[in-house]
């Protein structure tokens, strides 16, 4: 139980990673907040696991939306000890076919909504004056540049700066701030990815996942679970000297 009595939101929390980490979070003792757009699949797996998860709409391109959530929470369960910044989206385009509005989505869910929830939750542990906990969603794309993929690898590149930057700000209110970078995770957003794949590189539907499956050194694409043990870790007591660091959870397919 190494978040007993803690206080955890979790944005993007109804599926995929984000839902992964909610329970893994609520089985290691933390309350939990699940924020998301998606209302009706938080209000599911906060029913499923009881007075134990509170389920939020959040849209964290709406500062407004911030606000109410972050107050919400607060209110509820009286302190926020925890915030995981899950919330995201991906979108491809060679060069050429980028616009105004691609841009602006990934910056605003990925860059933007990070920072300022990060603000908002920040504010509200400075107040109570007992420090906490953020742990910022980046990407193995954050790693490196792909052909076609410019927005999102930006984005994730700069998750990675952000996180550098608001943990040397934040340790000194007792706020450590560290991120993790997934690879290749086989998720509902990766049929997605899937797709734009086949579409820009002229491949068969699955084809691209299969390769890139393959081609992790650990011999598979990541699940969901492989981030519970990560992700409990940073919020946990066990990491109290681990500050602004990017942890890869990838199978190897990235080396720092």
């Amino acid at each position: 139980m190494k978040l007993e009595g803690k206080v955890a939101i979790v944005t993007g929390g109804a599926r995929g990673i984000g839902e992964a980490i909610v329970r893994a979070y609520a089985a290691e003792g933390a309350n939990v907040v699940i924020a998301d757009v998606e209302k009706e699949a938080g209000l599911a797996l906060a029913s499923a696991l009881g007075e134990k998860a509170l389920a939020l709409s959040l849209d964290v391109r709406d500062r407004e939306s911030i606000g109410r959530a972050v107050d919400a929470a607060e209110a509820h369960f009286g302190r926020i000890d925890i915030l995981v910044n899950n919330a995201g989206v991906f979108d491809m385009a060679p060069l050429d076919e980028i616009t105004v509005e691609m841009y602006r989505r990934q910056f605003d869910v990925n860059v933007g909504g990070l920072i300022f929830m990060t603000q908002a939750v920040a504010e509200r542990m400075r107040a109570r004056g007992q420090g906490g906990v953020v742990i910022n969603m980046s990407s193995q794309a954050g790693r490196r540049g792909e052909a076609n993929v410019i927005l999102y690898c930006a984005a994730k590149a700069a998750v990675i700066s952000i996180t550098q930057s608001m943990a040397l700000e934040l340790i000194r209110d007792g706020i450590r701030v560290n991120a993790i970078a997934p690879g290749v995770i086989d998720t509902p957003m990766w049929d997605r990815v899937d797709a734009l794949f086949a579409k820009y590189e002229g491949l068969p539907p699955g084809e691209k996942k299969k390769r890139v499956g393959k081609a992790v050194p650990f011999g598979r694409m990541g699940l969901t679970s492989d981030f519970v043990g990560p992700a409990v870790f940073l919020a946990s007591d066990d990491s109290a000297y681990v500050v602004a660091q990017t942890l890869n959870v990838d199978g190897g397919n990235w080396m720092s």
